[in-house]
């Protein structure tokens, strides 16, 4: 038997949260994902349903190089983050950020998810939902029905092509892979300079692996502007005040 399948536990998932973005477009003087949200940097609450899902074993957080112990002190130790097993530094990109927490944490576990640091509103259910589908299909995203009409509009700003709206997804993150899927696709990528991908998913796809869509959630924001984080403290708001919070 190999070390891979000595080392390897069937159906255990790692959660790898890519968190080293500078924040730009938010304009706040601190990167987004430590702004307060309801009395918690908003990264801690990315991390809370993390942390009470059953089915997720281990949590890889990367984040911003300074800012390391800083995340480990306040984060995941005053939160007691226990399933938090690294805080790594993360790259240039978010994709070399995910390919780092990728790496982080070796060939402990058989599947990887991986969520954005800057969505805070991910429940327990849509992870426990995403990650029992990975046991049936080899690749699994959370996605929406698109709402309006989507357009493949050219440089110039022509309309190239109108898409049939029933079957376009918005794609979210979490998204489950197999390990050995979504580390390949990723040292593919550097490798052969695949910058264009917009999400894990997209890499895993150049590979010829089908990705299965599951209903993701309208709560499961992004949080990248200002009026994102507005929208944000108004849930956190609407949670604060339910019955037995």
């Amino acid at each position: 038997m190999g070390t891979q399948e000595q080392t390897t536990r069937i159906g255990t998932t790692v959660a790898v949260i890519p968190s080293a973005g500078s924040g730009i477009r938010m304009g706040a003087g601190r990167a987004k994902q430590f702004l307060d949200l309801g009395g918690s940097p908003l990264l801690a609450v990315t991390l809370r349903p993390f942390q009470r899902c059953p089915a997720v074993d281990g949590i890889i957080l990367v984040v911003p190089f300074d800012e390391v112990e800083y995340c480990r002190r306040e984060i995941v130790e005053k939160f007691a983050l226990t399933k938090v097993v690294r805080v790594v530094p993360g790259g240039e990109r978010r994709q070399d950020s995910v390919r780092l927490g990728i790496e982080a944490a070796g060939d402990e576990y058989a599947k990887v998810l991986i969520h954005d640091g800057v969505r805070p509103f991910v429940d327990e259910e849509l992870l426990q939902r995403l990650i029992g589908a990975a046991g049936v299909h080899r690749a699994v995203v959370a996605g929406m029905p698109a709402r309006e009409t989507v357009k493949e509009v050219g440089p110039e700003g022509d309309v190239a092509k109108t898409y049939e709206r029933s079957r376009v997804r918005m794609i979210q993150t979490p998204q489950v892979f197999q390990r050995q899927d979504i580390l390949k696709a990723h040292r593919r990528a550097l490798d052969q300079g695949w910058e264009e991908a917009t999400d894990d998913a997209a890499l895993v796809e150049r590979l010829g692996i089908q990705v299965h869509v599951v209903e993701g959630s309208e709560r499961n924001i992004k949080v990248t502007t200002p009026h994102d984080l507005e929208l944000a403290r108004f849930f956190i708001g609407q949670e604060d005040a339910e019955p037995g919070r």
